[in-house]
């Protein structure tokens, strides 16, 4: 590597990344995150929560009411099955639950991947697919398949897309994400759906609780800890769900519930706000996504995005500097640059970044990269990933504000003799569990946003497999309150 070479290098990673050419932003001045910025996202997603909840159409929340008023607390008892569906599989678990609060759960899983044609095949052929998995699971788990496929069984279906429901297992489909385009499904109801196509395939089942994957979240999360009022999934998708007043629903006035609460399905992947961090290689993914000017929120802090930012933005760095030699074809291929290789390399602590450079030659076939350049990447990687997590932060902290646990709310909600009311929020993210740092950036700008005394009031719990597991429990109890 020649002198010239070298001073590129080194210019790089002492000016934060940044190419002032026609004067653009630089990649980590336009990812800050500074604390003033986040509290305007925290207002911004409240008042989208307040409109989401006065009107539907009223905000790019849905806020969608979802028919779960009481949550799971260790009283459930019986055999559960649940069908969890995610953008590429559909999981099925035998959930055993033994009651009278021992909190002890016995559960089997199967996951099965959903071929990719189905994805854009008919309602009938999608349904039969899932339906025969759920079969042939049954069939190996009961020992008298004939005999029980004659009775009844209640079934908790986990369905990641936004539904407009009608009770608490069944609802209609708003509209396919994903990638999903399966036909004649939108607008029809899915647990009906299911149900005829487990009936063509010879299995009685009847969906007790149909639930978005972060309601399974956080029933899960609040059968093991009665504070937890939310939950959050970060994965290939993102979204969140709380505990919300019946009188704050607006638009569902007149509905009452026993508990005087129900949990709202937020859909908070598709939250905007002016202020969101975005710099140029995030608005060029927007303009080439199939989603454009959808999912904002998403875009920034769920999995499937965060290489693919990385990707774009070391793209141009080999463009405009060549610190990765001729060989970057690979590099160039949209979405091959996974949040796992971030994750994996930012966790490299090797003298000479060994890590990085297995996962350039193996990955990318580029070989033969300097020192300075394996640090440059993990230099990007981890200004994607704070941002990510901060930003998380911000819109966990917009729930609690919305529901006076931000540590100013009311006495009745907020606090309790003078101190911070103790809220868990569950959380389901393979980035949470697996990133030490995505962990203590977001428990950082939790604490920067709202101060270190109600900060450590804030308690995020891991969750895991909530949508399978929770949502099982949600079958059991609505199931046993028919």
């Amino acid at each position: 590597m020649d002198d010239r070479h070298e001073s590129k290098t080194d210019q790089l990673s002492t000016s934060g990344i940044s190419w002032n050419s026609g004067g653009k932003m630089g990649f980590e001045a336009g990812c800050a995150t500074p604390v003033g910025r986040l509290r305007q996202l925290v207002d911004a997603m409240v008042v989208e929560m307040h409109a989401g909840l006065a009107s539907d159409g009223g905000s790019k929340l849905k806020m969608l009411p979802t028919f779960v008023d009481v949550l799971p607390d260790g009283t459930e008892d019986g055999i559960y099955y649940t069908l969890d569906l995610d953008a590429t599989s559909c999981r099925v678990l035998k959930v055993e639950l033994h009651g009278r609060g021992s909190k002890t759960i016995n559960y089997k899983v199967e996951q099965n991947k959903i071929p990719p044609e189905l994805l854009t095949s008919t309602s009938e052929d999608f349904f039969n697919f899932i339906a025969l998995e759920l079969k042939k699971f049954v069939e190996r788990e009961e020992n008298d398949f004939k005999q029980i496929s004659k009775a009844r069984m209640e079934l908790g279906f986990a369905f990641p897309f936004p539904i407009r429901q009608s009770s608490c297992s069944s609802g209609a489909l708003i509209n396919w994400t994903k990638g999903f385009a399966v036909e004649d499904v939108v607008g029809k109801d899915v647990s009906r759906c299911l149900e005829e196509a487990t009936s063509r395939n010879g299995i009685n089942m009847h969906v007790a609780a149909l639930v978005n994957d972060s309601v399974g979240t956080l029933a899960l999360g609040h059968y093991h800890d009665k504070d937890t009022v939310a939950a959050v999934i970060i994965g290939t998708d993102t979204n969140a769900c709380y505990l919300e007043r019946m009188d704050a629903i607006i638009k569902w006035q007149g509905l009452l519930t026993n508990s005087g609460g129900m949990v709202v399905n937020m859909e908070w992947g598709n939250f905007w706000s002016s202020h969101l961090p975005r710099t140029d290689y995030d608005i060029a993914l927007e303009n080439e996504c199939a989603s454009r000017n959808d999912q904002g929120f998403t875009k920034l802090i769920s999995e499937i995005y965060l290489g693919e930012i990385v990707r774009r933005v070391l793209c141009r760095i080999a463009d405009e500097l060549s610190i990765f030699g001729v060989s970057t074809h690979q590099l160039s291929v949209p979405f091959t640059l996974r949040t796992s290789m971030m994750v994996a390399m930012l966790e490299d602590n090797s003298v000479d970044l060994q890590e990085v450079g297995r996962i350039l030659r193996e990955s990318f076939e580029i070989s033969d990269t300097s020192l300075k350049a394996r640090m440059l990447i993990m230099r990007v990687c981890n200004t994607v990933i704070r941002r990510a997590a901060r930003l998380v932060a911000a819109g966990i902290i917009a729930i609690l504000k919305k529901i006076g646990r931000d540590g100013y709310g009311s006495t009745s909600t907020g606090r309790t003799q003078g101190r911070s009311r103790r809220t868990v929020i569950a959380i389901e993210s393979g980035l949470y569990i697996n990133y030490l740092m995505f962990r203590e950036y977001l428990n950082e700008a939790i604490s920067e946003i709202l101060g270190e005394e109600v900060a450590q009031s804030i308690v995020l719990k891991i969750s895991e497999d909530g949508p399978g597991i929770g949502t099982a429990l949600l079958a059991a109890l609505y199931s046993s309150q028919r």
